[in-house]
């Protein structure tokens, strides 16, 4: 498990819980399509057969003991990458919902050296193309967006995408530490204060075809509170720091 001989600087992080009906797909499209990037499948203590399904495929990946939630999934992917000297991880969801053919997209800025911090947006661009998600999270996206606006002065439009990839530096940080709940826009939030290089590109994702979503109507709204509070509470760390 997460012992593939290193063939190339970049890594593929690819958090899945119970992702059985999805995870064969989205690695075969990597594999297939993209053979020229190393990933790594981080199962996070899914209940389902999506371990069964990564050691019968032989693919690379990770077993969490338990269920880490997404930002302790994540993290074990970062603290791979770094164990293992990448210098790029990027980060796809396992529900196949990114679009493995924008890899080279986002990664491009920070091979060139213009960019640390790449996000795959669904928001600029030509905002009618792909999934969107539902009007109740779009208007919490916006809500956050404005929210880490008012107080860094930098506009992120998709402060929730899990479709990121990052340099060396953020590897690092984020082997380190990685918020745990919901960590999309808190991760933002520390890029932003740490006056790293961020930018926004423009992306088509695709709507989840099996499965669903973890996050319902109550998760949702305890997701707005703590975030909200998280980022407040991030943003006054900061100014005392500096």
């Amino acid at each position: 498990m997460g012992t593939t001989k290193k063939k190339s600087d970049v890594l593929i992080i690819i958090p899945a819980y119970n992702e059985a009906d999805n995870i064969e797909n989205i690695v075969d499209e990597i594999t297939t399509g993209y053979p020229q990037y190393d990933y790594v499948v981080v199962n996070d203590g899914s209940s389902d057969k999506t371990a069964k399904i990564l050691k019968k495929r032989g693919y690379n990946h990770i077993n969490c003991p338990i269920n880490l939630g997404i930002g302790g999934a994540i993290q074990t992917g970062y603290r791979y990458a770094k164990e293992k000297e990448y210098k790029i991880a990027v980060q796809i969801d396992g529900d196949g919902q990114h679009d493995p053919a924008y890899i080279e997209k986002v990664v491009a800025p920070i091979l060139a050296d213009e960019a640390d911090y790449v996000i795959g947006s669904r928001f600029v661009g030509d905002e009618t193309e792909g999934f969107k998600s539902s009007t109740t999270r779009r208007i919490g996206i916006r809500f956050l967006s404005g929210l880490i606006a008012i107080l860094c002065l930098r506009k992120i439009k998709d402060v929730t995408s899990g479709f990121r990839a990052v340099n060396k530096f953020f590897i690092d940080v984020f082997a380190d530490n990685y918020p745990i709940d919901y960590p999309e826009p808190e991760a933002i939030m520390d890029a932003v204060m740490r006056r790293k290089r961020i930018l926004e590109l423009p992306v088509v994702m695709r709507e989840r075809e099996t499965g669903k979503s973890s996050i319902n109507l109550k998760r949702s709204v305890y997701y707005m509170i703590k975030v909200s509070l998280d980022i407040i509470v991030c943003r006054i760390s900061y100014g005392i720091r500096r």
